[in-house]
């Protein structure tokens, strides 16, 4: 079993998202857990105003709402009343006993999963601590549950956590279903299971799903307020359809959450270094001359994308690798020289076109120049031909090239202070 806990503040926007999906019929309303009815008897105001009422009692608190899910192994086959009892043990556990939650469960995956919805706010007004309850309480009650209950582990057979696969992760096709439920979808699935160090890294796993995370430009309101927005790209890569704001999702991808995940990706994708060196150097060697088109489809044949950044004139400049085998992110230069842009062509022995053409220019240069020190040689000449010089002295004898070739002094940037003042001669009084 596997538990992914979100926080917020809009229980509404929680509540929504669960509700919407009973709509479309991909999810059922299981339970109510200390409500006054049983669900089934409940309306959707009703489930919803239990739980706007209680975080009502402390509205000091911004994160009032707790959404947590909790996915089973592909295949486990559990009855509903276990179901009910899983999640009301596990809110016991881990210090939600006596609050109200909602419980769904969802059918659109490729895995058994449970959602429950509830409030931070006691029936008191206190609140209750989330400080690393995910990593502390949490982690304590899964394992506990996966043993009184018989479940398949998180840390999975052989030692390896089962992976829990998507049905619907698909790029998004913009105009084809609903933009903001597509995107939804796949950044639920990719910001939670990918290791990435920074919002570039991020976006080169996003844009496979024809997705964009964009901070805005450093000019922009959005940069000033550290803001985060999400928008559909079309088939070239370029933007399509009005942007959503990270706030509107109700896991609230913002960018403070992704600072955070960037911290905690930098120790866990260090071991996964080495595999996919070895592979990138096995892939190279297998496929000796090969240009690098060829390389990107061979890398990505074993479960590696490598990223390629361009600039407008089509010059190469970096790489980024996605390695969906281990779902981590590295930029070509963190694994080293030899695996950045410049390393990977001079190991495949190509030239970047750019460079070329900076060569081809540099030549053209070159050469002018030279035709330009003939053309000044050649003047040269010609005026020491034309001209008689005194070959005891070396002075022209000519008074006007003298004068033309003489040095002219300028004492425009010297320090007014060094300058040499000149006298003011006195008139004379013609009548004394």
């Amino acid at each position: 079993m596997v538990a992914v806990i979100h926080q917020g503040s809009s229980l509404r926007e929680a509540v929504n998202y669960n509700e919407r999906k009973v709509e479309r019929q991909v999810a059922t309303l299981l339970d109510a857990g200390h409500y006054p009815k049983d669900s089934a008897d409940l309306t959707f105001k009703q489930r919803l105003a239990r739980l706007e009422n209680r975080a009502k009692l402390n509205q000091r608190v911004k994160v009032n709402h707790f959404h947590i899910s909790l996915n089973f192994a592909p295949g486990e086959h559990i009855a509903k009343d276990q179901l009910k009892q899983i999640a009301a043990l596990y809110m016991e556990k881990i210090g939600f006993a006596n609050q109200p939650y909602l419980l769904y469960e969802h059918h659109d995956s490729g895995h058994p999963h449970l959602h429950m919805v509830s409030t931070t706010i006691r029936a008191d007004g206190s609140s209750i601590n989330l400080h690393n309850i995910g990593r502390n309480q949490s982690s304590k009650a899964r394992r506990e549950i996966e043993i009184q209950f018989g479940l398949v582990k998180a840390d999975g057979r052989n030692g390896h956590a089962f992976e829990l696969k998507p049905v619907n992760l698909q790029k998004v096709e913009y105009g084809k279903s609903e933009t903001k439920k597509a995107i939804s979808n796949v950044l639920s699935q990719v910001l939670e299971s990918y290791k990435y160090t920074s919002l570039p890294e991020l976006n080169a796993v996003l844009k496979q799903y024809n997705i964009m995370a964009d901070g805005g430009k450093e000019d922009s309101r959005i940069y000033r307020n550290q803001g985060l927005v999400y928008y559909a790209l079309d088939a070239n890569g370029n933007r399509i359809g009005a942007s959503i704001k990270a706030s509107d999702f109700h896991f609230r991808p913002t960018l403070k959450y992704l600072q955070n995940q960037f911290v905690a990706s930098e120790t866990g994708r260090i071991k996964h270094c080495t595999k996919l060196k070895n592979c990138i150097d096995l892939t190279l060697l297998r496929g000796q001359g090969q240009s690098l088109g060829d390389l990107v489809l061979s890398l990505e044949k074993e479960g590696v994308k490598a990223v390629l950044r361009k600039s407008p004139a089509g010059l190469v400049y970096g790489i980024t690798y996605v390695d969906h085998r281990t779902k981590c992110v590295f930029n070509g230069s963190f694994l080293g020289k030899e695996y950045s842009a410049k390393g990977i062509l001079d190991r495949l022995g190509q030239k970047n076109i750019g460079s070329q053409l900076t060569v081809k220019i540099l030549d053209e240069k070159q050469s002018s120049g030279a035709s330009d020190i003939r053309r000044q040689e050649s003047v040269g000449r010609f005026v020491s031909f034309d001209c008689s010089v005194n070959p005891e002295s070396g002075k022209s004898v000519d008074p006007l090239l003298e004068d033309l070739l003489a040095p002219l002094s300028d004492d425009s940037l010297t320090p007014w202070q060094l300058r040499k003042t000149r006298r003011k001669k006195r008139r004379k009084n013609n009548n004394q």
